[in-house]
């Protein structure tokens, strides 16, 4: 039951920080993110969201920094909009499994490219 609750509030803060984020944080040094995942401490105390940034590598440290810089009004806006006793403490992890999956998905393509020629 615990694990229930945990991945329906992970779903619920996934969305939020999404919303907030997109309609809410102002900083030019914020790029192109897209939330991929929540993991969240079975008391709820504590959440890890994942982030995924396009962009150079200049580009993708200068966007986790400035969210690193607006995780206090994150929470706060976090705390609003959903409701728990206590709001977790936000922990950003950048996530590369989208760039991983894509660079997979390239070697496949040439593989396949490379059998089909005689």
């Amino acid at each position: 039951m615990a694990k229930f609750r945990t991945g329906r509030v992970g779903e619920q803060i996934k969305k939020e920080i999404s919303g907030i984020i997109q309609t809410e944080l102002k900083d030019p040094r914020i790029g192109f993110i897209t939330v991929t995942g929540v993991d969240v401490t079975g008391d709820l105390s504590q959440a890890r969201v994942y982030l995924s940034i396009l962009g150079s590598e200049e580009q993708k440290e200068a966007t986790l920094h400035a969210i690193g810089r607006a995780k206090g009004f994150l929470r706060t806006e976090l705390g609003r909009r959903v409701r728990l006793r206590h709001t977790p403490e936000i922990e950003f992890r950048f996530d590369s499994s989208i760039e991983y999956g894509s660079h997979i998905e390239s070697l496949l393509q040439q593989i396949n490219r490379e059998t089909r020629q005689p």
